[in-house]
């Protein structure tokens, strides 16, 4: 993958946990919801470790 595919891809899945957040309504989010939240910026930081 080169690196402008990679930054392609970090784009997107920014984008994704963005539009995530933004419809997160606070009375009805979940731990899980938040675990999940986490762990897909866990997954950004090690993408762009690599």
């Amino acid at each position: 993958m080169t690196q402008q595919e990679k930054i392609d891809d970090l784009k997107t899945r920014l984008s994704e946990f963005m539009i995530r957040i933004e419809e997160l309504e606070p009375e009805e989010t979940s731990v899980e919801d938040i675990d999940h939240l986490i762990s897909m910026l866990e997954e950004l930081e090690n993408k762009m470790n690599k």
